[in-house]
């Protein structure tokens, strides 16, 4: 069986973190083909960025654009799944590095583990979450709580889940979540109040949970330096990357994110 190796990165550029995914995820492949079999979950802390993935058609703002750069937000084009969504402090940004080999190759199985994931971390916290038919991600009462949207190379995840623990919310009033119209983000605090969790214990509860729900055998945390060193050792060929294999992602199997 893996060892899933978990990592505190602290803070985290969105730039370095994408940067970091793509180098992991060639060095997972080119472990595999090595016989190792160790995957990652990258746990970054993030500026404020909004991240548009591959579901969206067009960028929709509820403001103007030039409101972005007065609050100092980043947009960035991924090739996740999904449409536009937030990611800043507060927020748990959790990036499996995962070799699909043990799941039959099954994305939409990934995907449904994740979300189960999530359902399991808040019920950690006594909250009562729950999938919506047709949506990705996790929703409390009426509120989405929880977005996934994943990409795979050569049968490697990137990209993964992002849960609101204690976030400022108002950056999600200048987009329509995840291309939804309507739709408003909660979090663990609006949920919890004093009793929030700190999000240190949150990444802690989700890298466990997560080890379980994907069956590895064993979870150790890695100090950050290790991942870079291991992303430093397989570069990607070329300024833009290797682009070869496969890629897939939540929106081949629903319209919404």
């Amino acid at each position: 069986m893996a060892t899933l190796n978990a990592v505190a990165l602290g803070p985290t550029s969105y730039r370095d973190g994408l940067r970091l995914q793509e180098a992991m995820v060639r060095a997972r492949v080119e472990g595999r083909e090595r016989g190792e079999r160790a995957d990652w979950l990258l746990f970054p802390d993030h500026p404020p960025v909004l991240t548009v993935g591959r579901s969206a058609r067009d960028l929709k703002l509820r403001v103007p654009e030039a409101a972005l750069a007065e609050r100092g937000l980043e947009v960035f084009d991924v090739a996740r799944g999904g449409d536009i969504t937030w990611h800043g402090p507060g927020q748990l940004v959790g990036y499996p590095i995962c070799d699909l080999d043990s799941l039959g190759h099954d994305l939409h199985r990934f995907l449904r583990e994740l979300e189960q994931v999530m359902l399991d971390l808040a019920a950690r916290w006594n909250i009562e979450a729950r999938r919506v038919a047709g949506r990705t991600g996790i929703w409390a009462g009426g509120d989405k709580l929880a977005s996934i949207g994943v990409a795979v190379r050569r049968w490697v995840t990137y990209h993964g889940f992002a849960l609101n623990v204690c976030p400022d919310l108002s950056d999600f009033e200048l987009i329509d979540p995840c291309g939804l119209e309507g739709v408003r983000m909660t979090s663990m605090e609006r949920l919890l109040g004093a009793g929030v969790p700190a999000l240190p214990a949150v990444r802690e509860a989700a890298a466990e949970i997560v080890a379980g729900r994907l069956g590895y055998a064993e979870l150790q945390w890695v100090p950050a330096a290790e991942a870079w060193r291991k992303a430093e050792e397989t570069p990607w060929p070329g300024a833009g990357g290797d682009a070869s294999g496969i890629e897939a992602s939540n929106g081949v199997e629903s319209p919404a994110a």
